[in-house]
């Protein structure tokens, strides 16, 4: 399935991250060796992606060494033929601790609008062994009736 004609690309995308929590996550290592891995995410504006992850982990320390990602959001739950998904280039950081206090209110409200505990900046600085990361799109697609993938506007600054 694709966005209708009454949608916009924009709208289309819109409705595929606000329906769904996980954003497959894309990375690769120095010497391009692929990894992906599922994140919970909240997203602000179509251009930021925010998720929590230990620093130890393998997307983790890739994005530490290339900032290059890229994730897919969609419902796996579809029968075939009818999944929308939103394609994301990115470049992804950890958020440094002077950065928190801007970046941590973004995912924090997903996670109290899911019923979920929130984080406290402690719990993501200092020894503490998660972190909070954010890609920044650069360019995002939804596909069209035949499945080509339509850009999506990316505009404003995060």
């Amino acid at each position: 399935m694709t966005f209708t004609a009454d949608e916009s690309p924009t709208e289309a995308a819109r409705h595929i991250i606000d329906a769904n929590s996980y954003a497959t996550l894309a990375t690769a290592d120095i010497d391009g060796r692929p990894w992906v891995t599922p994140v919970w995410f909240a997203e602000q504006g179509l251009r930021q992606f925010v998720w929590v992850s230990r620093s130890t982990r393998r997307h983790s320390q890739n994005v530490a060494r290339r900032a290059e990602v890229a994730l897919a959001v969609f419902d796996s739950t579809v029968p075939v033929g009818s999944a929308n998904a939103v394609y994301v280039e990115a470049t992804a950081a950890q958020v440094p601790d002077h950065e928190l206090a801007h970046t941590l209110p973004v995912f924090n409200a997903k996670c109290e609008a899911s019923g979920l505990p929130t984080w406290d900046e402690s719990k993501l600085s200092g020894d503490a062994p998660h972190r909070l990361y954010v890609a920044t799109a650069s360019q995002l697609w939804v596909l069209d009736e035949h499945e080509d993938r339509v850009p999506v506007a990316v505009t404003g600054t995060p």
